[in-house]
């Protein structure tokens, strides 16, 4: 029974955040330093998402507006690039150590390879989108929870390159949502969406709107 009264306290404790960690992912001080991470991470994902969109080179560079491969989409053979990567996920699952799990093989051969096209769309569109949000700050902590997400499957395909450091800068940004996109869009979405648990601005200013109306009404 101490067991139970020690893991099941009858009162609630909370534990305070450290201020380093209110400095950094609370304060809008800092929020400069969230500006400069987002857009690298949003350019690298626009860049990636448009170069499965049109085939061409979007990244800043030498190659830039070179043709350096063919669309994802809206090609005629949607999903042969995405079935081309699936198969080599595939390859690097067999052996001793294998770089892909053997469940995540099964998902690339069972559900994405037979939808290889829905899949290529989901991809390109997918990473366009991340990448606009974060530039943009919109909805900075969401664009860059499915940026993490979809880093993480690069990674189970075997696919190393920059998704590590994509993907760490993206779980960065979640823990900073509050003030990553205070210099953009989130500064007056957040507000006027809220959260789950503070609610809206909106509803908060219809609320305001209705109390001296039931006031009235209760003085008559």
């Amino acid at each position: 029974m101490k067991i139970i009264s020690v893991l099941k306290p009858r009162s609630v404790t909370q534990i305070p955040e450290p201020p380093l960690a209110r400095f950094l992912f609370a304060d809008t001080r800092i929020a400069w330093l969230w500006l400069l991470v987002r857009l690298y991470v949003g350019y690298e994902w626009l860049t990636a998402g448009l170069e499965k969109l049109t085939g061409y080179n979007f990244a800043f560079g030498a190659g830039f507006g070179q043709r350096i491969s063919s669309p994802w989409v809206f090609s005629g053979h949607d999903g042969v690039a995405l079935q081309g990567f699936v198969k080599g996920a595939l390859a690097l699952s067999s052996g001793p150590h294998p770089a892909v799990q053997g469940w995540y093989a099964a998902f690339l051969q069972h559900v994405v390879l037979p939808n290889a096209g829905l899949f290529a769309y989901m991809v390109t569109f997918g990473e366009v989108l991340v990448g606009l949000g974060l530039i943009f700050g919109a909805l900075t902590g969401i664009a860059a929870f499915f940026g993490v997400f979809m880093n993480l499957n690069f990674m189970l395909a075997g696919a190393v390159s920059i998704n590590p450091i994509l993907g760490t800068l993206g779980l960065l940004l979640m823990l900073a949502w509050r003030i990553a996109g205070y210099y953009g869009l989130d500064s007056l979405l957040l507000p006027l969406l809220g959260t789950p648990w503070t609610g809206s601005l909106l509803s908060r200013l219809r609320a305001q709107r209705t109390e001296p109306l039931e006031a009235g009404a209760g003085g008559r």
